[in-house]
């Protein structure tokens, strides 16, 4: 079997399973769910290696220079046209970290002070002409003069990471972007199907997720994973047609019963 016939084969037993497990609310049996069971977790292409904070960061910068790590931080302040500045300072304390955008993407600071950005990218010393030379920029020396020799970010992506509630208050303001969400895992439906919650968000809806990669681990109730998708409207007619998903009728009207006029987070990273 060669691997499209395999990707073929995987995707219509997702499609089988989404359809006989709806009513069992509750993560299939390991016999069936061993067809799906690898080592990680799907597509990680934009997975982070390591999920660290901006107080390490600064206070142990020897053990990042040169890795690639991931922080969901507060961002501070602009620098010059395409940095800025992060922190965990509330919760650690520590000096600011300076982003250096080197993705490729306009990036806009969120106006709601209470989003934090996630950013990956690599750890360097900020030292101007060999950022400038390795990642083919162009700075502004002037806006980073209290920065340099300091830990720096220089991200490969940004993505808004607002929180579960954020997303469930106020949804439009998030559809068809794509950001980074992370919260617990509840109500499983399905090994592609669940809602996520954050405890500390008094009377927040839950948000429902929908994984379009084929999940190689089982996502256990309770557990805590970030995610990185698009927040779109649930709408169960366009949700097949654009991940190639069949619902049987049942199904379907089921669907559309709990979860119509709400938003979706289609995920197609998830990672612990």
């Amino acid at each position: 079997m060669n691997d499209q016939e395999m990707k073929g084969k995987i995707s219509r037993e997702r499609d089988y399973l989404l359809q006989r497990l709806w009513d069992a609310r509750v993560i299939v049996s390991l016999v069936l769910i061993a067809v799906l069971v690898r080592v990680g977790y799907g597509d990680n292409r934009l997975a982070p290696t390591q999920v660290v904070n901006t107080y390490d960061v600064t206070t142990k910068t020897n053990n990042f220079i040169g890795e690639t790590v991931t922080v969901r931080s507060q961002p501070i302040k602009k620098v010059g046209l395409a940095s800025f500045t992060v922190t965990d300072q509330r919760l650690l304390g520590g000096e600011p970290v300076v982003v250096v955008n080197a993705s490729g993407l306009a990036f806009d600071l969120p106006t709601d002070s209470d989003t934090r950005v996630q950013v990956t990218g690599d750890v360097r010393n900020l030292d101007i002409p060999n950022i400038e030379r390795d990642y083919n920029l162009n700075l502004q020396d002037e806006f980073y003069k209290d920065y340099i020799n300091k830990p720096a970010i220089i991200a490969k992506s940004i993505l808004l990471a607002p929180r579960v509630g954020q997303i469930t208050k106020n949804p439009r303001k998030y559809y068809g972007t794509k950001v980074a969400v992370m919260g617990n895992v509840d109500n499983i439906q399905s090994p592609v199907l669940f809602t996520l919650n954050e405890s500390y968000s008094l009377g927040a809806d839950n948000l429902l997720v929908l994984f379009v990669a084929t999940p190689k681990r089982v996502i256990n109730k309770g557990q805590t994973v970030g995610m990185v998708g698009v927040v779109r409207p649930f709408v169960v007619a366009d949700i097949e047609r654009d991940y190639g998903i069949t619902w049987d009728e049942r199904v379907r009207r089921q669907l559309e019963a709990d979860y119509r006029n709400k938003p979706v987070f289609v995920a197609d990273t998830i990672y612990p």
